[in-house]
């Protein structure tokens, strides 16, 4: 059996006034949070810091609930697994940067999105992630 492709991100959430939303972006018709693989040698967390500069333009994270995190189960033709960890975003402005591989950005879309929006856009094994990000900044630990 090969063994399981890595890819590390982060669920960006910010505060509108007391209301938190979550930063989800779409690539044709799937939404997701900021993620993507990892380079040789590369740490999960540093890659999913990387991957949310180059993929929003945010920087300046702060993990107020620590270095947690939490894996999909794998998917994919070749087994891949999502790594997420939790960070909120105070200021910067998310935008959809240009990637120099692609000529154009990786994705068409982002929103910052209510728990129960985002819920309704994320497939199982995304919103998995997204439940325990929300129980996480709710300090509902019990989920």
């Amino acid at each position: 059996m090969q063994p399981n492709i890595l890819s590390a991100g982060v669920v960006v959430v910010r505060y509108f006034g007391k209301e938190p939303k979550f930063l989800l972006l779409r690539a044709f018709n799937y939404w997701d949070f900021p993620k993507g693989l990892l380079d040789p040698g590369e740490e999960p967390l540093v890659a999913a810091i990387r991957e949310v500069e180059e993929e929003t333009g945010l920087t300046k994270l702060d993990f107020r609930w620590g270095h947690d995190f939490r894996e999909t189960e794998p998917y994919g033709s070749k087994p891949k697994i999502a790594r997420y960890y939790i960070a909120e975003s105070k200021e910067g402005e998310a935008h959809l940067p240009v990637s120099p591989e692609l000529g154009r950005p990786e994705h068409e879309e982002f929103r910052w999105m209510t728990y129960d929006e985002a819920k309704e856009l994320l497939v199982p094994r995304v919103r998995a992630v997204l439940d325990w990000a929300h129980a996480v900044w709710s300090g509902d630990k019990s989920r």
